[in-house]
Formats: C-alpha cells, structure tokens, sequence
C-alpha cells in the first residue's frame, strides 16, 4: 500500500543519490550531465526510472498529444525537475507544481545540481494526492 511515509521515505532515498551524484562530480556542469549520472546512480539504488517522458495534456476535456516532457519519472510515483543554474526562480517551482497537476502525481522534487549543496536548493512539493494518502 502507497503511504505518504512510502513516498516520503522514497523521496529521501532520492534525494541521496542526488548528493552521491554530487559529490563525485560537483557543480557546475551541463544539466545532461547530471541527468545521465543521477539516473545511473538511481537505477544502482534500485529505482525504476522514466527519463524523457511525454505525459499527454488534457485540456477541456480534449487530448492534446504529449506536450509535456518530464525530466524524470521515480517508480511510477514521484516526478523530478533537474536544473543546473546558479540562480533557482519562482517560474521552476512553478513548472513542477503544474507537472504535478497534470499527471497527478502525488510528490515533486525540483533537485539543482549547481550548488554548494544540494538539500539548500531542494524545492519538495506534494499535490493534494499526497494529502489523500493515509500516513503510514
């Protein structure tokens, strides 16, 4: 049974491989750098991940095709936005809250690997799906 201690506990799992990621290769590289490092580093963990996933839009009741492209897709469950900027902006929490929405997917992690340390730039959001799990 899907908890919001499952999640929970998976997403910190996550965000580990993150900062194992991190630690081996630093800041400052190209976002497709740690992209294909932290899905290695996922999979090595055991995850099933989705990279480059188009997710079909729904607009008024009316299928749109696959416009929306996430970044990473974590067991089916939590969505990943990936940036390496120097400067994490409003718009990103943003994008992940809306790609939350539109998959109904319970939990999102915005993960910056340009940084001195990843969990001080770690934007985590939970849906109203996450709310409706029970606690443990």
């Amino acid at each position: 049974m899907i908890t919001q201690k499952y999640i929970n506990d998976m997403a910190y799992r996550i965000v580990g491989c993150a900062i194992e990621v991190h630690k081996h290769i630093g800041p400052g590289l190209l976002e497709s750098v740690y992209h294909r490092c932290f899905i290695e580093e996922l999979e090595s963990a055991g995850f099933n991940v989705q990279s480059q996933l188009y997710v079909p839009i729904s607009y008024k009741e009316k299928n749109l095709g696959g416009l929306l492209k996430l970044d990473l897709l974590v067991n089916n469950i939590i969505v990943i936005e990936l940036k390496s900027v120097e400067v994490m902006i409003p718009l990103y929490k943003a994008q992940l809250l809306s790609y939350l929405k539109l998959t109904g997917k319970p939990k999102g992690l915005l993960i910056n690997f340009n940084c001195e340390n990843i969990t001080s730039q770690l934007v985590s959001l939970v849906t109203e799906e996450f709310a409706k799990l029970p606690a443990s």
